[in-house]
């Protein structure tokens, strides 16, 4: 009698055939990989360093993100969400680390970054019991921010890359719009295996459309070493500043912040339970990574949304799909060819992916925010207001300018300013029961499909 692999008991512990592991590993690492090598070019022309060094900072940032997405989907006793969620060099963390770069160099920030990690792997635990915090209406609202703040990154690069040469030619708009269309061809037609990889596929047609159009430049990809160990410490020891430590610190609690929301909406589309221990586990690999990280001079990780988005478009749940992705982000930060080679994929095919991939997570968002309950309570005001907060740093970059550093830290980033805003409206709210009203306001009652106001008392 044949014998048959029974069922996983939990999706995200499915096992694929090593092949299908490989081709959407591959994916996730294309899809993020913009994205991951982006803060380190940043920081590190900020803080005036030569192109040998800030080549030695994207190789450290790739290498520690493999290792991150290791630990983070794969696990080590108490450290690691055990979900496909892979990790990248954070956004959230640049602004800051560009204010202390420019006036000390990057050994304030590798020394605020190991003090600012220590601190967040002892709060995990603590952080992680937030969880409850954060039902359907929460959640939801944060997810749609992340999708929606996102889409500005992958405009910009449809629009060519900021600051490139040739920004905004009609030219990048339509070699991103062809990405698209591949994406979305391919997605139509097919089913199955081909379906899932309309990303991937998308990417590589866009590729190699741009090559004769000549935006797409390999001629680096030869150039410079072919295997290279990230040195310890290769930029200079850690200086540690006490301003620095405190501004890195509220950097750390929002990367926390996000991460945790990240964790919650891969539970939801992967369709898995995601309790504070599990929460926990997550938030302190991706401290303890973010701590390791200065070591061989890298910057805060943190688990990235776009591939978030990425597992909702595939439907791939598998967490061993990610590890396998982790593994290969450790290859390329091991034998920069392969990171040059990536890194010549250029800027408007990446929008083109991103705009399928950064509106998958609002969507998602949505459909979470669509099962909630409306009817007598405030609940239309929490989303409306927290996504309103969101979006105050997309729509009007420098609303918090004027404000103390602390405010701008967390506020700036639209996914720490909806989840600060929905959690404190749902606590007060849905949570405060002496506030807790039978007729709450007009605000309760909600429209039907023909227009019409449904009564609150419905």
């Amino acid at each position: 009698m044949a014998s048959t692999t029974p069922a996983p008991a939990r999706p995200e512990d499915e096992r694929l055939p090593f092949a299908q592991l490989v081709v959407y590993g591959t994916q996730h690492i294309l899809t993020m990989y913009g994205g991951l090598i982006a803060p380190p070019l940043i920081v590190g022309s900020a803080a005036g360093l030569s192109a040998q060094d800030i080549g030695l900072l994207v190789t450290a940032g790739i290498f520690i993100s493999g290792l991150a997405t290791l630990l983070q989907s794969l696990g080590l006793g108490p450290f690691g969400a055990r979900l496909p969620i892979v990790q990248g060099i954070s956004f959230a963390s640049v602004s800051t680390m560009v204010s202390i770069a420019s006036h000390g160099g990057v050994r304030p920030v590798f020394g605020a970054i190991l003090v600012a990690g220590l601190v967040g792997v002892i709060a995990s635990s603590f952080f992680a019991h937030l969880v409850k915090l954060f039902p359907p209406v929460v959640t939801g609202s944060i997810i749609t921010v992340i999708g929606v703040s996102l889409l500005p990154v992958a405009f910009d690069w449809a629009l060519g890359g900021v600051a490139a040469l040739g920004y905004g030619n009609p030219s990048n708009i339509a070699l991103a719009g062809l990405t698209l269309l591949v994406i979305l061809v391919i997605s139509r037609v097919f089913q199955g295996f081909v379906s899932r990889l309309s990303i991937l596929i998308g990417m590589i047609v866009g590729t190699l459309v741009a090559v004769p159009w000549g935006k797409a430049d390999f001629s680096a990809v030869p150039h410079g070493k072919a295997v290279s160990f990230p040195p310890i410490f290769g930029l200079g020891t850690p200086v540690f500043d006490a301003g620095a430590i405190v501004a890195m610190t509220v950097v750390i609690f929002v990367i926390m912040t996000e991460t945790m929301a990240d964790i919650i909406a891969i539970g939801q589309i992967v369709e898995t339970p995601v309790d504070h221990k599990r929460v926990a586990n997550g938030l302190r690999a991706d401290m303890l990574s973010s701590t390791v990280a200065p070591v061989f001079g890298a910057f805060p990780a943190s688990a990235f949304a776009q591939n978030v988005g990425l597992v909702a478009i595939t439907g791939i749940k598998s967490r061993f799909t990610v590890a396998v992705g982790g593994g290969v982000l450790v290859l390329l930060g091991l034998v920069p060819i392969f990171g040059r080679m990536v890194a010549a994929i250029p800027a408007p095919v990446l929008g083109g992916a991103g705009i399928v991939l950064f509106g998958s997570v609002a969507a998602s968002g949505i459909r979470t925010l669509s099962r909630v309950e409306y009817a007598d309570n405030l609940n239309l005001v929490v989303v409306a207001v927290a996504i309103a907060m969101g979006l105050v740093p997309i729509a009007r970059p420098h609303f918090w300018d004027k404000f103390p550093s602390g405010v701008g830290v967390v506020l700036d980033s639209g996914i720490s300013a909806a989840a600060v805003t929905a959690v404190l409206l749902n606590l007060f709210f849905n949570r405060w029961r002496a506030l807790v009203k039978d007729k709450p306001s007009v605000f309760a009652a909600a429209p039907d499909e023909r227009g019409n106001t449904l009564p609150t008392d419905s």
